[in-house]
C-alpha cells in the first residue's frame, strides 16, 4: 500500500483539551511528549520531563533544536513558590570582532555558515535545571532521545513538511548531508530516520556530563570542525560559557501576572504590547471583528519596534526595564520599522503532580541553523550571530562574548502567586505576538486553551505588513486593509507558531492545549 499524502496545510483540530490531575507534557512531536511522561511515570519531576522532552525534540525536529542551539525557561518551584528564569543563549565567539566582518563585505550578519554561529547554550541550561531543581541524572533523561537517534523513528507529517524546505540548504553541506537526509533527500512522512552519528553525541555527553561537552571530547570535535570550517569558536568558548539565573520580568493583565524571561530575549514586546492594551474592554468588541484585530496590530507594532531599538544583552548595553514599561501609550502609532524573517524553535510545557511547572523554549533559530553539521558530531550549529547587528551605533551591535537579542521567549501567568497558565508561542519574531493573541483570547474572550490555540493568528511582518490565517469573516479582511493595514492572506495554516499551554485550575486540574499547525500532543495523567 502507498504511503498516504499527507496535506499538513489542511489538518484541522477538531481536538478538545486534554485534561489531568497529576502530570501533564505538552510539546509540538508525540514522541516527545510522550518522552517527557516517560520521566513523569519513572518518578521524576516536571524539570526532568522538560529536559528530556527537550533532547528528543533535538532528534526527531532537528530543523528547530538540538544540542547545537540555545535555550530559556520560566521554572515554578511549587516546594518555594518561587518562579526562576534561565537563560541559556550563548554569545558571540571571543574572536567576533564587528570591523573584520564589515571588512569582509558584510552589511548584516551571513545567515548560514561558520560565521553565524555562537556558543550553544542550551546543553549547560539543561544541566543547570537538573541540577537545581531535577530529581534524575542526565544520563536517564537522554535516555529516550539516544534510543531514537540510535534506533530511528517514524517522521512526522508536519516535520516531514518542514525538512523538505531545507533540502537544498542541507545538500549544499558534506556533514549535514550525511546526517539529515536520507540518499540526498529530506524524509518523507512515515519513513524511519536514523542517526547513529547523532546518538553516539548524546552518548557521551550522558556519560561525561556538561564537562564532556564545553571542555570534553564533544568540544575537540567541534573546535576541529571550527578551526576547519572558517569558524571563529575556540576551546576557550566553550569552557568559559555557562548559562545564567535571572529574576522574571512581568506586568500585571487582567488580574494575572505574567512573566517573561529578561533581555537579551524579546519578551518585553510582548508586555509592551499588554500594557498597550490594558485599558482596552474587549467585551465591547467582536473578536472577529476589524476593531478587535486592528488593535492587537497595533500594540504589537509598538511592542516589537521599541525592543527592536532597544533590546540588546544588558552587560553591554543596559537600560531601564521598568521606565520603558511604564511609559506605554494606548494605541501607540510607530514608525515603519520591521522585525527579520522568522526563525524556528520548539516549545514545550510541563507540570508534575507536586506543581512544578515549566515553560521552556530551545532554537537552532533558523530552520536547521547555520545549516552546517560537524561530520562526527551529527548535529547544526545555530546561526544565533544573525540576530546581531552591525551597526556600530545600535544598542544589539556585534561584539565579543556578547548575546545577540534572542527570539525565544518561554512564558507563565499567575495569580495570588500561583502559575494559572503555562504557555508559549514557537515562530521567531511571532513569539511575543503569539503570546498577546493567546492571552487576549484566554484572559479577555475566556476560551479554553485548545481554542485559544486554534484561533486565527496575525503575524506582522513589519511597516503596515499584516499576514493574517485564513477563518475570519470576510469584511474584517476588507475593513482592515481600508482602514491602512496591507493585508497579506497566508492559505493553510504554516508560519503562524505553534503554541501549547498548560492551564492549572485551582482543584488541582490541569488542562493542556497542543498547536493543531504542528504535529501538536499533549499527554495526560
Amino acid at each position: 500500500m502507498p504511503e498516504p499524502a499527507y496535506n499538513v496545510a489542511c489538518f484541522n483540530s477538531r481536538r478538545s483539551p486534554v485534561l489531568a490531575r497529576r502530570g501533564i507534557v505538552a510539546t509540538a512531536q508525540p514522541l516527545a511528549s510522550q518522552a517527557g511522561m516517560r520521566m513523569l511515570l519513572q518518578g521524576g519531576n516536571a524539570i526532568d520531563a522538560a529536559v528530556a522532552a527537550a533532547a528528543v525534540l533535538g532528534v526527531t525536529e532537528p530543523f528547530q533544536t538540538g544540542l547545537g542551539g540555545d535555550a530559556f525557561a520560566l521554572i515554578h518551584e511549587a516546594a518555594t513558590g518561587a518562579v526562576l528564569a534561565l537563560n541559556a543563549s550563548g554569545p558571540a565567539p571571543r574572536a567576533a570582532q564587528l570591523e573584520d566582518y564589515r571588512a569582509r563585505g558584510f552589511l548584516a550578519m551571513p545567515e548560514h555558515g561558520p560565521l553565524s554561529w555562537t556558543v550553544p547554550g542550551c546543553v549547560d541550561g539543561w544541566c543547570q535545571m537538573l541540577a537545581r531543581c531535577g530529581t534524575m541524572k542526565l544520563a536517564d533523561v537522554l535516555a529516550p532521545a539516544i534510543e531514537y537517534a540510535r534506533d530511528g523513528f517514524p517522521v512526522a507529517p508536519g516535520d516531514a513538511a518542514q525538512w523538505q524546505q531545507s533540502e537544498t540548504l542541507l545538500r549544499a553541506h558534506p556533514g549535514s548531508r550525511r546526517h539529515l537526509l536520507i540518499d540526498g533527500n529530506a524524509p518523507r512522512a512515515g519513513e524511519i530516520m536514523v542517526q547513529p552519528v547523532l546518538a553516539d553525541t548524546l552518548r557521551l555527553l550522558a556519560e561525561g556530563g556538561r564537562d564532556a561537552f564545553y571542555a570534553g571530547p564533544i568540544a575537540e570535535r567541534l573546535v576541529r570542525f571550527s578551526d576547519a570550517s572558517g569558524g571563529l569558536l575556540t576551546r576557550d568558548d566553550l569552557a568559559g560559557y555557562r548559562a545564567e539565573w535571572q529574576q522574571p520580568i512581568g506586568v500585571v493583565y487582567r488580574g494575572h501576572h505574567v512573566l517573561e524571561c529578561p533581555p537579551n530575549g524579546q519578551g518585553i514586546a510582548a508586555l509592551l504590547a499588554l500594557k498597550a492594551i490594558e485599558h482596552t474592554d474587549f467585551a465591547r468588541l467582536d473578536r472577529d471583528g476589524p476593531a478587535c484585530w486592528h488593535l492587537l496590530i497595533e500594540a504589537m507594532k509598538y511592542g516589537m519596534t521599541e525592543a527592536a531599538s532597544q533590546v540588546a544583552d544588558p552587560r553591554f548595553a543596559p537600560f531601564d526595564i521598568d521606565a520603558l514599561l511604564a511609559r506605554v501609550p494606548p494605541a501607540a502609532s510607530v514608525p515603519p520599522v520591521g522585525p527579520p524573517p522568522p526563525s524556528d524553535t520548539v516549545f514545550l510545557a510541563v507540570v508534575d503532580a507536586a506543581g512544578n511547572a515549566v515553560s521552556f523554549i530551545n532554537s537552532v533559530y533558523g530552520d536547521f541553523g547555520s545549516g552546517w553539521a560537524a561530520d562526527d558530531l551529527g548535529f547544526v550549529l545555530q546561526n544565533r550571530g544573525t540576530g546581531f547587528s552591525l551597526d556600530p551605533a545600535h544598542p544589539n551591535r556585534l561584539a565579543p562574548g556578547k548575546r545577540p537579542y534572542h527570539t525565544i521567549i518561554p512564558a507563565m501567568a499567575l495569580k495570588d502567586g500561583k502559575p494559572t497558565h503555562v504557555f508559549g508561542v514557537t515562530g521567531g519574531f511571532m513569539q511575543p505576538q503569539g503570546h498577546l493573541q493567546l492571552l487576549v483570547n484566554l484572559l479577555d474572550y475566556g476560551m479554553d486553551v485548545q481554542t485559544a490555540i486554534d484561533t486565527p493568528r496575525f503575524w506582522w511582518e513589519g511597516n503596515r505588513r499584516v499576514v493574517l490565517e485564513d477563518g475570519l469573516p470576510e469584511p474584517t479582511y476588507a475593513t482592515l486593509a481600508s482602514w491602512g493595514h496591507e493585508i497579506i492572506r497566508r492559505p493553510g495554516h504554516r508560519g503562524f507558531g505553534g503554541a501549547q499551554i498548560i492551564a492549572l485550575r485551582p482543584n488541582g486540574v490541569r488542562i493542556a492545549g497542543s498547536e493543531p499547525r504542528q504535529d501538536g500532543c499533549a499527554i495526560g495523567y
